[in-house]
């Protein structure tokens, strides 16, 4: 998937990527996402998931994972870092996810890490409609919202907490949990901030 927008930039430092995220680990990066994560064994979609860290963790929680990566060189290494049968890697990218389409089956958990900004205001309203409708009643979709400038990905816009929260409650989404301005875990990042949000759908 070339054409996506969002990965510019990521080809030319994929190998340096790879490294830093090695580097962190899956409990200090999403420590407020872990009460939300559920218990029982279920159905989890990891959305930009890069080398496969975090959807390798799940799968060793007993969870069925679906990681969505449109970057070829992200797949290959997670599959090479993060094998584990119980993930399912698709080439497919926000807003859309065209290619993963309409699963019969819907997720109990839903996160989307540090993708947010590759999408523009409008991207992020559809993105935030099209998660709502993958999500079963009473799923979590754990959202992390980058700011700062552009690190290597060219292609970056302005992300909100306001906004997503106003999108989330037009769709049923009610917030559970909005930490802001936490600090970039990576080396060199003092300008780069970052906001967490635990979003679950409730019954119409």
């Amino acid at each position: 998937m070339n054409s996506v927008l969002g990965i510019k930039g990521y080809d030319d430092v994929a190998q340096k990527f790879i490294e830093a995220t090695i580097t962190i680990g899956f409990t200090e990066l999403h420590q407020d996402f872990l009460p939300f994560i559920p218990e029982v064994p279920g159905y989890i979609l990891d959305l930009g998931a890069g080398i496969g860290r975090d959807a390798f963790e799940f799968s060793k929680r007993g969870h069925s994972v679906i990681a969505v990566e449109p970057t070829e060189e992200f797949r290959i290494a997670g599959e090479k870092l993060y094998h584990s049968p119980a993930v399912k890697w698709i080439d497919d990218c926000l807003p859309k996810l065209s290619i993963l389409g309409h699963p019969a089956m819907q997720f109990d958990f839903i996160l989307a890490s540090a993708v947010w900004h590759h999408l523009d205001e409008a991207e992020q309203t559809m993105a935030m409609e099209r998660i709502a409708s993958l999500l079963r009643t009473k799923g979590i979709f754990a959202l992390s919202l980058r700011h700062g400038p552009p690190g290597v990905g060219c292609h970056v816009f302005p992300t909100s907490s306001k906004l997503a929260i106003q999108d989330a409650k037009h769709l049923n989404l009610t917030t559970l949990v909005c930490i802001e301005n936490q600090p970039s875990l990576m080396a060199n990042k003092e300008n780069v901030s970052w906001t967490r949000l635990v979003f679950q759908k409730q019954k119409r």
